[in-house]
């Protein structure tokens, strides 16, 4: 099925902009445009989106979560490398949850 940017917006409760924003930053390399330049989300494309929006919860900046994406579309070459994003960024929220424990 395809699905617009208006659809996804909806379904992912975020702002057509801020997909939109995604775009234009490189984080949605995978999205097809039809004729006339409208994006067009496929449902493959949706756990990519679940995976942005984890990635962006956690607090990763979207310049990281840009070069994971590159890393994933690169394939299993790069898996080693995707692991050292993800284990970082665990890192430093697992420390973040710690600080704010002591804080109490």
């Amino acid at each position: 099925m395809i699905y617009t940017v208006g659809e996804i917006a909806k379904q992912f409760d975020v702002a057509a902009s801020t997909l939109r924003y995604y775009d234009k930053e490189g984080l949605l390399p995978f999205v097809e445009r039809s004729s006339s330049g409208m994006r067009m989300f496929k449902d493959e494309d949706l756990s990519w989106l679940k995976t942005i929006e984890c990635l962006k919860k956690t607090g990763m900046p979207i310049k990281e979560i840009k070069h994971f994406i590159d890393c994933c579309m690169d394939g299993d070459s790069k898996i080693d490398e995707r692991l050292s994003i993800i284990e970082s960024q665990r890192d430093a929220v697992i420390k973040q949850m710690q600080e704010m424990q002591d804080m109490f």
